[in-house]
Formats: structure tokens, sequence, C-alpha cells
């Protein structure tokens, strides 16, 4: 795996570089080993603690985690074992449903997890809703979404037809994913 450190308010030092780098080289057995699987770690300080936000990708999927502790390195320890969690449950959902398919093998060593059980409860959909898309710019959307009390808000853009989510940012601020297809 290929390592990227980027500090933010805060100078990585041999220390803290060697200590992430050691605590995601525990992560290296779930890969099947190649220069296809980059990490990235971004460790941010704050006057208060300090947040650590992890990624990892592969051909197939990314993963990521983001912690914020009082301690960097309990964040670090926090955002690795999250991340084996996030595999965990990618195994077993790939077990229960392996009449699909689904080959992220490739990319993913997963026979080196052992067997987890995850109440069925977390896995079932519960609800399933369709809604029409009217368009609307994306002030409309911001403020229908607050009005909702939601996190996101689906809408169709009204300059450029395209499907749009406008999500509340963890991080104060709103944000907008759009799908580059259009519709037909």
């Amino acid at each position: 795996m290929k390592y990227t450190i980027i500090g933010k308010n805060i100078d990585v030092t041999d220390a803290i570089r060697n200590d992430i780098e050691k605590k995601l080289g525990r992560m290296d057995k779930f890969f099947v080993i190649d220069d296809d699987v980059l990490c990235r770690a971004v460790v941010r300080s704050y006057t208060v603690g300090a947040k650590v936000e992890i990624t990892i990708f592969t051909k197939q999927m990314t993963f990521r985690t983001e912690v914020r502790d009082n301690d960097l390195y309990a964040a670090v320890d926090f955002a690795v074992d999250k991340l084996e969690d996030q595999m965990r449950r990618l195994k077993t959902r790939m077990n229960r449903h392996a009449e699909k398919n689904i080959n992220l093998g490739k990319a993913l060593a997963l026979e080196n997890f052992e067997a987890f059980e995850e109440e069925e409860a977390n896995d079932e959909i519960v609800r399933t809703k369709s809604i029409h898309l009217e368009p609307m710019t994306i002030d409309e959307a911001i403020t229908r979404m607050e009005a909702l009390g939601h996190d996101f808000f689906l809408y169709l853009d009204i300059d450029d037809d395209q499907i749009s989510v406008c999500y509340r940012r963890n991080d104060g601020g709103y944000g907008v994913i759009q799908a580059e297809n259009k519709l037909a």
C-alpha cells in the first residue's frame, strides 16, 4: 500500500508518520498487495484535539473514515478500527449475497477477516420512498431541506436538468452532488 500523509495546521513529524504507517500497516493483510492500493491520511490539529481522515482507494471500492479526538494517536487507533469494521461488514454482506457475484475479492483479501455477525436489522431496508423530482434552484432545495429537518435533499437542478443532492456538511456549509449522466 502506498501512503500519503498530509498535515493541516500541524507539521507531520517522523514520529506521527511512523505511527500512522505502522497502524495502517495492519491493514495490508486485507488487501492484495499491488501498486493500485493507495492510502491517504489527513491529520488536522485544532486548539482542542485533532482529526484524522483516512481514505483507502482500491480499483473496486473506496474506504473512508473520519475521527476526531482529543489525542491524535487515539484518533488514529479509532480510525483504523473503523476501517476494519467497514471491511468486516462488507465481507458479511458479500457472504450473505454470494449468488450476486460481487467481485471485490480481486482488490481485497477478504478471507483474512474473521467471521463477523451483524444484526439483520442493520442491513434491512425498512422503508422505500418514491418522489417526483421537481426542478428547482439550489437555494430552493436548501430551503426545503432545512424546512424538513433533513441532512440531504434530492432534486432536479433547474439550470441543467441534472439529478442533484444537496447536503449539510459536517464542517459547516452545504455541498452538492450531481449525476454526470443526463435524463433522457
